[in-house]
């Protein structure tokens, strides 16, 4: 495909039926026949990625042979966990809550992220809330760099740009998270002689910003 094709709008121009039949009889073919699985274990977050392939595993191998985990943390929305299980009770699958807080604890998740907030945002301790953001790239006249948000106790924010250790310090102890989860993942696949159904999107596959099988993680 030359790259003006691969940019075309006609890419979007997908029969979504056959698709979805393509995709269904591809994941049965790989879990019983290759792998010799007996089902399926999805990560589900809420979000569409992940319900979006536990609802083509139930499809492809049926419901009794899907099982949903729900992973919760510190930072996890709420949402998540109300969304996803809309989830779980829609396909009427057997869904498994595992809150993986006290794991990341043990690990020093948090306190490593904490550690690399606080190269540029000494202040930063107990009660405090943070998130990272890009500028709008549209409007951007320089180069996308992250920034994180500090939220003090009181609610007064500031915005400040990271340094290049304290980016790699924060995405490094924030991956415990991905880790982790698949850890579980593959517990109960394990446990029950099932597959772990991937959940990236093309952008994070196609970037490698996933965790593939139990050999390695990236």
């Amino acid at each position: 495909m030359s790259a003006s094709g691969t940019f075309s709008p006609d890419i979007l121009r997908i029969d979504a039926r056959r698709e979805t039949e393509r995709i269904v009889d591809n994941i049965r073919d790989v879990v019983f026949n290759r792998l010799r699985r007996r089902g399926a274990v999805v990560g589900v977050s809420g979000g569409i990625d992940s319900s979006v392939v536990a609802y083509l595993c139930a499809r492809a191998l049926g419901s009794q042979r899907l099982l949903v985990l729900f992973m919760p943390e510190a930072d996890s929305s709420p949402d998540s966990l109300r969304l996803g299980r809309q989830v779980a009770d829609d396909l009427d699958v057997t869904a498994v809550t595992e809150d993986i807080q006290r794991v990341l604890t043990a690990a020093r998740g948090y306190e490593r992220r904490d550690d690399a907030i606080r190269i540029v945002a000494p202040e930063y301790n107990d009660g405090y809330k943070c998130k990272i953001v890009l500028p709008n790239l549209i409007e951007a006249d320089r180069y996308a760099i992250f920034s994180v948000v500090v939220e003090a106790p009181d609610g007064s924010q500031r915005v400040i740009r990271l340094s290049a250790d304290a980016y790699l310090g924060i995405v490094a102890a924030t991956n415990f998270k991905q880790r982790v989860r698949k850890m579980v993942e593959y517990y109960y696949a394990d446990l029950k002689h099932f597959a772990v159904a991937g959940t990236p999107n093309r952008l994070e596959y196609d970037q490698g910003f996933f965790c593939q099988e139990r050999r390695w993680c990236r």
